[in-house]
């Protein structure tokens, strides 16, 4: 029963979250571009993440996957409820805080101001964080080894690799701004990473 009800508890929160991302896409002109490191590593991966999010989607409305399911505490499920909860409220406040400056691909626009307040004041990536904790909320919720962590096993490789891209480029952009603002922030979890 657990199950069921974990399943529609993450579709509903997946829709929240994937909302945040539509609101913020929205009337973006993206013809005001200046600097974009797209390369076919980065599609590869963003293929990839779409297939990571798609998994558990077709867990939720279907029994192909149940083969690899698992059985875990209730009260396990309800913390990763509680942690997906908070990753759609940083999703949602680290968006509003870059305003924008927020672009899908890493790249810059005209006129991109570098954003040290709000949520930026005490983590540089937290878009990304709140996918990390998204992706372990999953874990927590779909109590299957394939939707579970098929989220987790993609948004490690791209945000390692993305992370590092965007950190050159804000470096070139705005030189010992962004690397003074490097040394006072960590990179995804306050005072750890």
């Amino acid at each position: 029963m657990f199950n069921s009800v974990f399943k529609i508890i993450y579709f509903i929160e997946l829709l929240l979250a994937t909302s945040i991302r539509k609101i913020y896409t929205s009337g973006k002109n993206n013809s005001d571009l200046r600097i974009q490191n797209r390369s076919n590593i980065e599609l590869f991966f963003l293929v990839l993440n779409g297939i990571g999010m798609l998994v558990p989607i077709v867990y939720v409305f279907s029994s192909v996957l149940d083969f690899a399911d698992y059985a875990l505490p209730g009260w396990l499920g309800w913390t990763g409820v509680a942690l997906f909860a908070f990753a759609i409220c940083l999703l949602w406040k680290s968006h509003y805080d870059l305003g924008r400056n927020w672009t899908v691909v890493v790249a810059l626009r005209h006129k991109h101001e570098l954003i040290t307040s709000g949520v930026y004041k005490y983590i540089r990536h937290p878009m990304y964080s709140a996918h990390l904790v998204w992706a372990f909320a999953q874990i927590m919720i779909l109590h299957n080894w394939i939707a579970g962590y098929s989220f987790l096993i993609v948004q490690i490789p791209f945000y390692w690799f993305r992370i590092r891209n965007e950190e050159k480029m804000m470096i070139e952009q705005f030189g010992t701004s962004y690397t003074t603002y490097m040394e006072k922030t960590d990179r995804l979890i306050p005072g750890i990473l």
